[in-house]
This record gives structure tokens, sequence and C-alpha cells, in this order.
């Protein structure tokens, strides 16, 4: 999973995830927002963000091609990228609309 941070960001998590382009799909009890931006018409491929805020925002980013497989037992196939060019090019184009 990419990860990087960018400090002193004084947008709200809806601002900033609208200036992105990424809608908010949950929020975890630890103040952590699920986001993702799609890619086409349908669910999958999307890429999918972390994001935690405080005085320095945390993300974590990969790109989901397909939806998660679940098994018997609740273990789940992910069909995820997590490194590589796709993955870079996203990364820096956050990036750059936020800084």
């Amino acid at each position: 999973m990419a990860s990087f941070n960018i400090k002193k960001l004084e947008d709200s998590v809806v601002s900033m995830a609208r200036k992105i382009g990424y809608v908010i799909i949950d929020t975890k009890s630890n103040e952590e927002y699920n986001l993702v931006r799609k890619l086409t018409g349908n669910n999958y491929p999307r890429f999918h963000i972390y994001v935690k805020p405080g005085i320095t925002w945390n993300f974590s980013l990969h790109l989901d091609q397909k939806k998660p497989i679940y098994g018997a037992k609740g273990v789940h196939a992910h069909n995820g990228e997590y490194f590589g060019p796709i993955i870079d090019s996203e990364t820096d184009r956050i990036k750059s609309l936020l800084q």
C-alpha cells in the first residue's frame, strides 16, 4: 500500500475528498476515513484510500481491481494493486491537488 503524508492540511475531510475527486464511504472509530474514486461507471476498478487527519494527514492508497471474494471462514481474497506506476501517478495527482 502506498503511504504518504501531507502536513498542515487546512481542509475538512469532506472538502479534501471533493478536491481530489473521492467519496467517503466509511468512517472508523479512530477517525480514519475510507474513501474511493471510481475509474468507470461501475464500482470497480477504483482507487481506495484510507485517510487519518491530524497535524500531519496520513494517506494509504491502493487500487481495487475487483470486489473481494469472501470465503466460508470470513477470509477474503483481495484483488488490488499496492505498488507500481498507476499508484505512483495517483499519489502524485493527489499531492499536487493538496499541496
